[in-house]
């Protein structure tokens, strides 16, 4: 690789990495090419004017990698970011965030699957507990569960509203032998005593079931 000490990074700085590759009539880099960055990043894919653009692989020196499509420098359009902790974004990005539909492996194993706006989960969506192999499906705004949803279990489900990621008003529980227990949660005051005499009392607001009906189906 060649010293490109002359040429502009993405920023609009000069770039002082190393560069490989081809480049157009004004010297940027243009077309296919790989780049070491001083930081040791790595960057192998296309660019246009001296950015990032079109498909490419990034290496980032903590492990990381992405692997998709770029647009003026910023991931953009859809691809792959492996995470140096074990976790997997697979979909869609806009200027650098997850946005539009993706899947997110976690660490644990968890699994989301569905729509994404800059960077949290917002929008319909499936997650799936590695744990215990429970899943919700439903609306999600901000990163929390809210509105509309379901938490389906092994031999039953919950349908119903959802605030703050708890179940909240009315919905009800469908077990798998086909009766139903209709009814609504109301968020109550718990007041946690801790343990420590030196720190005080807390007050938290947690779901309550309350039942309404009793649906048998024969």
């Amino acid at each position: 690789m060649s010293s490109d000490e002359e040429t502009i990074d993405d920023e609009g700085v000069p770039y002082l990495g190393e560069y490989e590759g081809e480049r157009n009539e004004a010297e940027e880099r243009h077309g296919k090419g790989k780049a070491k960055l001083p930081n040791a990043d790595e960057y192998e894919g296309e660019y246009s004017h001296g950015k990032r653009h079109g498909q490419g692989t990034y290496k980032f020196n903590n492990g990381g990698k992405y692997t998709g499509s770029y647009i003026n420098g910023t991931k953009h359009g859809e691809g792959t970011f492996f995470y140096p902790d074990g976790s997997k974004y697979e979909g869609y990005w806009l200027n650098d965030v997850r946005h539009g539909r993706g899947k997110y492996t976690y660490p644990n194993g968890d699994i989301y699957e569905g729509e994404w706006a800059e960077n949290q989960r917002h929008g319909q969506g499936e997650y799936s507990y590695a744990s215990t192999g429970s899943k919700y499906r439903g609306m999600w705004v901000h990163g929390k569960m809210e509105e509309a949803g379901e938490l389906i279990h092994a031999d039953h489900r919950y349908a119903g509203g959802f605030q703050q990621n708890k179940p909240y008003g009315k919905g009800k529980y469908i077990f798998d032998h086909g009766s139903q227990v209709r009814g609504r949660y109301e968020l109550v005051e718990v007041v946690f005593e801790p343990d420590n005499e030196e720190e005080e009392s807390f007050t938290v607001l947690e779901p309550k079931w309350r039942i309404e009906e009793l649906v048998s189906m024969d």
